[in-house]
């Protein structure tokens, strides 16, 4: 398989010089998916002016279905995959998800395997491609975010990165207790994504070093203090601490502690959002160690499946817990991991928060909107250790320095100032104000009230009479 990690070249237009026929050859790449989106044969195809405004096909399915007509107008063989295109494989074409509605093949043959065993000779050959998301490419006029929301996004990145240094403070003070994972360097990957979701409509889920995102969607730096400080005017009432944000109101499902066990529940998520028929996305976050676990393999299966609206969004800060990642994977570029499941993949910057809100955007609306898992590997970096007690001796000398020097928030505030959106006394006074309402935060944090003893039962189960508790 060669790999190509250049953007794809997305097709659409009138496909009317093909000769079109009565339904779709054997093996047409995402026949099942054309057929979802009122598609039939070759004959309805060649009428279509642009691919990607069908239903369910996003850019890498229409340059897979652009390549299979131009060889169906050859008499070429026409297979495929959802990332490229093969010649001559006996690709066996998925099924379409068990939720979707009035397909006529859906119950052809009923559950006997329809996989051949007839092997071609080979070898056989395959294309990939990959979309990228680079820094220092996308500005965000085109991204559709006004000048005063350029400041916004500045002022959440801010507040994330001061009240991380703030709390590994707190942690030194013993105000804070059990582990604590911060997010400092990260900044850009949370704000970028929230801002290209319908924020309360569409679900989020992530792992354990979970402030910046809780902040990013809305949590305030009080609840956020509180609940590390275990008070219980805390996001989750004092009782869920540092790996566990949570706010059901804007769709902030959580911070979950356990590597990898999360990502079946974004799975659930995106399949509660289609059983639903709502049409919202999850966005699930993980982190480059957490690939390993199997969770991770049969959550993208089930969500392949079923054509979950959802996106894998890995967020891969080079080291897990503390072992680089490619000394642990034999596959460290790991968005073509999204080849696996047939997914749409893709690999952007998380040291530019515009890069990040691209990818996001484009994943999203492309994919997840129509029913079409994908994975994003967000490549981004951690400034501290793991947990706050990693000394992190195993960078390399220089290493901190250099990846600091391309920081997201140093990045944004040049890019301010060369526009012209704000001076440095601007962004100064910006920074200013975000100390001192994180300094509030902590002020109301020690004020404030652990839970009662008997509040340790509230909100385990949704019955009100406890059935299950002796």
């Amino acid at each position: 398989m060669a790999d190509d990690t250049s953007a794809p070249n997305s097709s659409s237009g009138s496909n009317g010089s093909l000769n079109g026929g009565a339904d779709f050859p054997e093996g047409f790449p995402h026949a099942s998916r054309l057929k979802q989106a009122g598609v039939t044969s070759l004959a309805d195809l060649r009428d279509v002016e642009s691919l990607e405004d069908l239903s369910g096909i996003g850019p890498a399915y229409a340059q897979d279905i652009q390549n299979a007509l131009e060889g169906a107008g050859t008499g070429a063989p026409t297979t495929g995959g959802a990332n490229g295109t093969s010649t001559g494989a006996a690709t066996t074409e998925k099924r379409p998800s068990p939720l979707s509605e009035g397909d006529a093949d859906s119950s052809a043959g009923g559950a006997a395997t329809r996989q051949t065993i007839d092997i071609p000779e080979g070898p056989l050959e395959e294309t990939v491609t990959y979309e990228t998301y680079p820094a220092d490419t996308y500005g965000h006029d085109e991204l559709g975010i006004a000048d005063d929301e350029v400041l916004d996004l500045l002022r959440n990145m801010l507040l994330q990165r001061r009240f991380e240094n703030r709390c590994r403070q707190m942690y030194q003070r013993q105000k804070i207790s059990g582990f604590l994972h911060l997010y400092i360097g990260q900044e850009a990957v949370s704000t970028g994504s929230v801002n290209a979701i319908e924020l309360g409509d569409d679900s989020v889920i992530t792992a354990y070093r979970d402030h910046g995102m809780g902040l990013a969607m809305g949590i305030t730096p009080e609840e956020g203090m509180a609940e590390l400080f275990g008070k219980e005017t805390g996001c989750s009432k004092g009782k869920g601490g540092s790996m566990h944000f949570f706010d059901a109101e804007k769709k902030m499902m959580g911070g979950h502690a356990i590597v990898g066990a999360h990502l079946p529940l974004g799975a659930g998520l995106a399949f509660a959002h289609k059983y639903r028929g709502e049409d919202n996305v999850c966005l699930c976050f993980f982190g480059d160690g957490a690939m390993h676990q199997g969770a991770f393999r049969e959550a993208c299966n089930l969500a392949g499946i079923y054509e979950l609206p959802i996106v894998f969004v890995c967020e891969n800060n080079q080291y897990a817990m503390g072992t680089a990642v490619d000394r642990a994977f034999s596959k460290p570029d790991l968005f073509k991991h999204g080849y696996n499941f047939d997914f749409p993949a893709s690999l952007a910057s998380g040291m530019d928060v515009f890069s990040v809100n691209k990818a996001v955007q484009d994943h999203v609306e492309n994919y997840a909107r129509n029913d079409q898992p994908s994975l994003l590997e967000v490549r981004t970096y951690r400034y501290q250790g793991h947990s706050i007690t990693d000394p992190a001796e195993y960078r390399g000398e220089g290493e901190l320095d250099q990846r600091q020097s391309q920081d997201a928030i140093n990045r944004l505030q040049d890019y301010i100032l060369d526009r012209g959106l704000a001076t440095e006394a601007d962004m100064e006074a910006i920074d200013e104000e975000v100390k001192e309402r994180v300094k509030d935060a902590i002020d109301a944090a020690n004020e404030a009230s652990f839970p009662d003893e008997e509040a340790i039962y509230d909100d385990i189960y949704t019955q009100e009479d406890y059935p299950f508790i002796a």
